[in-house]
Formats: structure tokens, C-alpha cells, sequence
């Protein structure tokens, strides 16, 4: 099989092309048909084969839902969380503080066989998942308990489960330097600095009040280092900043759902650039090679109506859009289907997706891996 580097690369070639033809291994140009990016017609889908309902569970256990989803970066294998039964097949309506399970599990890319799994009685709901480059584990916390007392933090966990650092204070949603409210992500720059992605709310017509939407940067021993960002529609403004990524010349990628949009900073919070070909967006992912996932899972007929959710693939050179791996048909989100939240992609070319409440039901399980190459 060809590797994933080169499959990308093809697509890449190929997409960049699509008004010329595309010509990979002859000098004659082939018929390409330029595709849509709403709908995705036309574009290739480099992962055609789908494992729905993929990874195990421990015995006894149902599938919650979850948004996040990550690689480590030392073995390649899946970090994710899901949200302790909330949300299940059968409708459960727990959580992860009523329900202390281990939320979080390293999966074997490969098998999906569970690899760890730790985390329990910590969390109210985990939402961002990140791992850096020493293999840590970093979750965040994006609600609060009723008792005030768990919630609106972030969590930096050894590869083995111990609690290396928190940020934020339990329970207390606010906007202080040292405060929360519903953090969406987080990530490690290569100095160590960390970026937290904070305010859920902002994408709704009329955010409760102390809704925000900011991006926080940290140094590597957490203290505060400075911050960007509010509601609304400008750039550097944000309506719920729900995924973090880096590109490989150190830029910090930042899907702006509520806007419909991808907004790319330095990491001092200086505005460089916007993508918008890539829909409602929950969930990006960078490769190495500089290709660039993002995951719709909010398109639907009241908010982004006829953009079709599912995974849109492009370079991140160009706003453009070059692959296009479909969502789960769904009735009430006619020619629209439904998608998960996270994504990410692994050195073979696989993708895995992270289903949210609005796909978990229509996917069959927590978790969807899309394998690359041909049926």
C-alpha cells in the first residue's frame, strides 16, 4: 500500500489541479471533475472503508459521548476520552461526576485494544484532549458540578495516570487569570507554553451572561502569561474557540465554530490568517506534512444550512479543499448526514473520528476509524 505521506501528497497534487486535470505517474493529464466543498460531491475520499463503533470498552460499560481525540506522538497509538455513559445509545443521562469510571483510554491503533485507562472521579465532562511531545496527557473539564466543587479546569496526566499539574479553579467558572469557563481545548507549544481554548457558550444567538471566548497562553510551569480574544464575529474574536492545532511553522490554528471558520495566530495572539471552505468546525488536525483535517459535526438545517458535515481535507497553504471523507446519513439532517467532533489522523493515513451528541447515536459507538486506500 502506498504510504501515507505519498497518498497525501497525490490528493494534495491532485485537488491543487482539479481545473487542469491530474497527472501522478503519466505525463498525460487525467479527467479530474472539480468537486464542491459544501457538499463534497466530487471530491475523493482517500478513507473509504469504515470500522464504526470502533476501540473497546471495558466489560459492563456503554459508550458515552466525546469531542476529543489524540496521538502520541513517541508510539502513534490513540488517546481519547469518552464521557463516562452520558449521553449512551440508550439514552443515559450521567455523567462523569455522577458516574466515576476512568474516562480517559489509550487505544492500540491497530486493534483497538485498550492500552490505559485512568481518570476516574476527576471530571464533570472532558471535552479537549492533547498529548505532548513526552507523552503527558492533557484533558480539560468544560462543565461544572452542582456542588461547585469539580469542573473548568485542565488536567496534565502522565502517560500512566498521575496528576502532574492543574489549571483553573474547581467548580468556579469565571474570567480570571487563574479561572475557566468551559475550556474547549488545550496545547503545548515546543518551548512548553500552554494554549487553552476557553468558552463554549459563545456560539449560541445569546450567550449566558460571563459567556467568553479567548484563547489563554501559559508558560510550560502554568503560570499565566497573557491572553486574546472575546465574543464576536472579528478577527481575533471568537464564538466558542472548540479545537487547537500547530502547524509546523509554529502556528496556532484555532477553529472558530460558532463563526464558521478557522483562525490562524502567532503564538504572541497576533491575527496571520482565516480559513472558511471548511464548515462549521469541531475538530482540526495537522499532519506533518502540513495537511490539514477538520471535522464538521454542527452543519445542520437552523445553523449552517446545506453544508454537509463529515471530514473536509485540504493544505493549509491554500483555503481550499481537496478530500472529503462523509458523515452518517441522518433523517433529520437531510443531505446534510452527521459527523463527529474530534479528528485526528495516524503515519499510515487512517483517520479517526471522535463522535459528539450529535453523531454518537447515528455512528454506533464512540469512536470511527476510516481506513485509507481503496475498498
Amino acid at each position: 500500500m502506498p504510504s501515507s505521506r505519498f497518498l497525501r501528497s497525490t490528493l494534495f497534487a491532485c485537488g491543487a489541479s482539479m481545473l487542469l486535470g491530474c497527472a501522478t505517474d503519466s505525463d498525460e493529464p487525467a479527467t479530474v471533475t472539480l468537486g464542491n466543498p459544501i457538499t463534497g460531491e466530487g471530491l475523493p475520499n482517500p478513507n473509504p472503508t469504515v470500522m464504526a463503533n470502533w476501540g473497546d470498552l471495558p466489560e459492563g460499560r456503554e459508550w458515552g459521548t466525546t469531542a476529543g481525540i489524540d496521538i502520541d506522538p513517541n508510539d502513534g497509538h490513540i488517546w481519547a476520552y469518552e464521557r463516562c455513559g452520558a449521553g449512551a445509545l440508550t439514552g443515559g443521562g450521567v455523567s462523569c461526576d455522577s458516574n466515576e469510571v476512568d474516562p480517559i483510554f489509550k487505544f492500540d491503533r491497530n486493534t483497538g485494544e485498550i492500552l490505559a485507562n485512568f481518570g476516574a472521579g476527576l471530571f464533570v465532562t472532558p471535552h479537549g484532549i492533547h498529548v505532548d511531545s513526552d507523552g503527558n496527557v492533557w484533558v480539560t473539564d468544560f462543565a461544572g458540578n452542582p456542588a461547585g466543587t469539580k469542573g473548568h479546569r485542565v488536567f496534565k496526566f502522565s502517560p500512566t495516570g498521575e496528576v502532574l499539574m492543574t489549571l483553573g479553579t474547581a467548580g468556579q467558572p469565571g474570567s480570571g487569570p487563574n479561572q475557566f469557563n468551559q475550556p474547549n481545548d488545550v496545547i503545548t507549544a515546543p518551548d512548553g507554553s500552554i494554549f487553552v481554548a476557553d468558552g463554549h457558550s459563545g456560539q449560541n444567538a445569546n450567550p449566558p451572561d460571563g459567556s467568553t471566548g479567548r484563547i489563554i497562553k501559559f508558560a510550560a510551569d502554568g503560570t499565566y502569561i497573557m491572553e486574546w480574544g472575546e465574543i464576536g464575529p472579528e478577527h481575533g474574536q471568537f464564538r466558542t474557540p472548540h479545537a487547537l492545532a500547530f502547524d509546523s511553522r509554529g502556528r496556532l490554528w484555532v477553529a472558530d465554530r460558532g463563526n464558521h471558520r478557522i483562525e490562524i495566530f502567532d503564538q504572541d495572539g497576533n491575527y496571520l490568517d482565516s480559513r472558511y471552505m471548511y464548515g462549521r468546525v469541531s475538530g482540526i488536525y495537522i499532519t506533518e506534512d502540513d495537511m490539514l483535517y477538520a471535522i464538521d459535526s454542527e452543519s445542520s438545517p437552523t445553523n449552517h444550512p446545506n453544508w454537509r458535515n463529515g471530514v473536509r481535507i485540504g493544505h493549509i497553504d491554500e483555503d481550499r479543499i481537496i478530500g472529503f471523507i462523509p458523515p452518517f446519513e441522518r433523517d433529520t439532517r437531510l443531505y446534510q448526514g452527521t459527523a463527529g467532533e474530534g479528528v485526528v489522523v495516524d503515519e499510515d493515513g487512517n483517520v479517526y473520528a471522535a463522535e459528539g451528541p450529535n453523531s454518537l447515536r447515528w455512528a454506533g459507538g464512540a469512536f470511527t476509524k476510516y481506513v485509507v486506500g481503496s475498498r
